[in-house]
C-alpha cells in the first residue's frame, strides 16, 4: 500500500506534525465551500484560525471531459500548493502556506488536502466594491485600487501564471493596512492555476475577462479602465481588448441566467446547517 505524502510548514509542525493523513481529511469546522468531490472547511486551534481544502477523489468522468477540450484535470490540493509557493516567489501576497497531504495512486480517486493560515481582517474587492454605484469612493482610492490590480495582474501574468478565476471575490484587501491609507492585495483560491502559459495569450485574455465581467457592476469609468490598461500592459494590441470585452458581456450574460442562479443557490443550500 502507498503511504500518504505529508508537508508541514513550522507552523504545521506545531500544530499538525502528530496527525496522520485520514485524521486531517476528518477534521470539522465552519463550511465555505461544499462542491462534489472538494470541501473548504475553517477551523480553528486555541490561538490560530486556519483554513483547510479536502479532495476526495474526482472520477474519471471529469477528467476525460476536461482532456477532451484540451484542459488540464485538477486532482489535487498540489496544484495549489505549488501555486502558493510561485505566487511566494514573485512576491504576490497569499494564503500561507501551513500543511499538505496527498494519498493515492490512481488520478481519479486521489485523496488530498491544504491547509493555509487565516489572513484574518480581509475583505474581497466583491464586497468591498458592493455599493459604489450609490456610495462611490473618492478618486484618490478608487484609482490606488486599479493601479494595485493592474500591478498585480502584470506581475502574475508576466511569470506565466494563469489564476483561471480571476474574479474580484478572488482579490482581497488587508483592512487594517487599508485604514492606515495602504493598500495591499491578497490573491486566493488558487486551486485552478496554470503554470508556463505564454504572456498576452488566450489564458491571460480570460483572465482579464473574468477580472472585467466581475467589475461589470462597479460602472468602472473610461479613464478607470485606460488606467488599468496603462498599468497592466499597455502595448497589447486592440483584438486583446475586444476580445476581453466579448467573453466578458458572456460571463455576465451567463451569470445572470436562470440556469446558473439556480446551480448558485444549490451550492449555497449545501452550507446550511
Amino acid at each position: 500500500m502507498p503511504k500518504a505524502h505529508l508537508y508541514f510548514s513550522e507552523l504545521g509542525q506545531k500544530y499538525f506534525s502528530k496527525c496522520n493523513f485520514d485524521q486531517l481529511m476528518s477534521i470539522k469546522g465552519k463550511p465555505f465551500r461544499n462542491v462534489k468531490g472538494r470541501k473548504t472547511i475553517q477551523f480553528k486551534t486555541a490561538s490560530d484560525s486556519f483554513f483547510i481544502k479536502q479532495h476526495f477523489g474526482v472520477g474519471w468522468a471529469e477528467i476525460l471531459k476536461n482532456l477532451i477540450v484540451f484542459r488540464k484535470p485538477i486532482i489535487s490540493a498540489k496544484t495549489e500548493k505549488e501555486a502558493i509557493e510561485a505566487l511566494d516567489q514573485i512576491g504576490i501576497a497569499t494564503t500561507p502556506l501551513v500543511a499538505f497531504g496527498e494519498y493515492g495512486l490512481n488520478p481519479a480517486s486521489k485523496q488530498s488536502f491544504l491547509i493555509t493560515r487565516d489572513l484574518g481582517n480581509i475583505v474581497s474587492l466583491e464586497d468591498f466594491r458592493r455599493d459604489w454605484k450609490e456610495h462611490p469612493p473618492n478618486n484618490k482610492l478608487r484609482q490606488q485600487i486599479v493601479i494595485a490590480v493592474a500591478t498585480l495582474a502584470k506581475k502574475l501574468h508576466q511569470a506565466g501564471l494563469i489564476h483561471r478565476d480571476f474574479y474580484l471575490c478572488h482579490l482581497c484587501l488587508d483592512v487594517d493596512l487599508l485604514e492606515k491609507g495602504e493598500i495591499k492585495l491578497y490573491l486566493i483560491d488558487l486551486h485552478r492555476m496554470l503554470m508556463n502559459q505564454s504572456v498576452g495569450g488566450k489564458g491571460t485574455m480570460k483572465d482579464i475577462a473574468a477580472l472585467y465581467f466581475s467589475a461589470i457592476d462597479v460602472a468602472l469609468s473610461p479613464e478607470d479602465i485606460e488606467l488599468f490598461k496603462k498599468n497592466y500592459c499597455h502595448d497589447l494590441p486592440v483584438k486583446f481588448w475586444s476580445d476581453v470585452q466579448r467573453r466578458a458581456d458572456k460571463l455576465y450574460a451567463k451569470f445572470n441566467s436562470a440556469k446558473f442562479q439556480k446551480r448558485l443557490q444549490v451550492e449555497k443550500s449545501a452550507l446550511e446547517p
